[in-house]
């Protein structure tokens, strides 16, 4: 049996002054509360009570017992109720692990907003380039990937959106849009250099036409492997480059950046929150990830109309 259990009904049959008593406070039959004892008894090699039928008084070695286990039990309560209030509390070091694009175009945009709504948890951010992700030393961690992803992790998806093709206004002007995906080939792309390598060709998915494919001839005048770089030279009139909407969102709103060949995509990505556990996750983590899904959603969504609109 459960060894503390069995302390615990020790020390209730000596303050409840029985073992129907104590049966009755913790909610267990006479019989489990009884064999409980025996048990603990066993497990010692001497007995802690005298039983008779009218009453149960300590031995002397239930009095030594008891009195050290009482402490014991104090401080493990304690300890619990500690646990616990920290993890309801609104309060404390969230630890936070992401990529540098997500880190400056999804997290950063959201502190002032978090730090407002619960000015007592600090936010520990930690930034990281490379794929070795320690997800069980962190509260939350953001992942970005395709429709493919099937990662052993425990993950919740905050939000799902599109990679779609983006200019600016001024290359646009003197350039002129591309009305067909063929017709990139005629323009100055700017690429994300994938894992294989480079490829002259450009996967294009219809998104109103379930996603069709086709591969297009492009050649690039920019291959990186940094989404912000490409995105700079974009906003600097440099060419036609591709990134997720959510991404883009702040230059959509204001007009820096344009889409072009809608409702043509590259990919469609989810952008997840990873945890180290599905359980005992603490209340500021539960707020931040509830604060994260909402706000990027939201911004997802505004950026979306914003195209259509276009």
């Amino acid at each position: 049996m459960d060894r503390l259990t069995s302390i615990r009904a020790f020390q209730k049959v000596v303050d409840e002054g029985g073992f129907a008593a104590a049966s009755r406070a913790l909610n267990l039959s006479p019989a489990v509360v009884t064999r409980l004892v025996a048990d603990l008894e066993d497990h010692l090699g001497v007995r802690l009570l005298h039983r008779t039928t009218r009453r149960v008084s300590l031995t002397e070695a239930g009095e030594t017992y008891l009195e050290r286990i009482r402490q014991v039990l104090q401080d493990l309560d304690e300890a619990s109720s500690m646990v616990s209030s920290q993890t309801r509390e609104l309060a404390g070091v969230l630890r936070v692990l992401s990529y540098p694009v997500l880190a400056t175009h999804v997290i950063a945009p959201l502190v002032a907003g978090f730090r407002r709504a619960y000015p007592k948890i600090t936010l520990d951010l930690e930034v990281i380039s490379h794929n070795q992700f320690p997800i069980e030393d962190f509260d939350i961690t953001l992942l970005g990937a395709n429709n493919a992803f099937d990662g052993n992790v425990i993950a919740r998806k905050v939000v799902s959106s599109e990679a779609i093709l983006l200019a600016a206004p001024s290359y646009l002007k003197a350039r002129g849009a591309p009305r067909t995906p063929d017709e990139l080939a005629q323009h100055d792309c700017l690429r994300l250099r994938p894992l294989a390598g480079r490829s002259s060709r450009w996967r294009l998915l219809n998104a109103d036409e379930g996603d069709r494919a086709i591969e297009v001839d492009v050649h690039p005048v920019v291959w990186a492997n940094h989404t912000d770089t490409l995105m700079g030279a974009a906003l600097d009139g440099a060419g036609i480059t591709s990134t997720t909407v959510e991404l883009a969102a702040p230059y959509l709103a204001n007009g820096q950046l344009v889409r072009v060949l809608s409702p043509w995509i590259t990919d469609r990505l989810n952008l997840y929150a990873a945890l180290p556990s599905r359980k005992f996750i603490p209340q500021r983590t539960q707020v931040f990830l509830d604060y994260l899904m909402t706000q990027t959603r939201l911004r997802v969504s505004e950026a979306m109309a914003a195209t259509r609109q276009a």
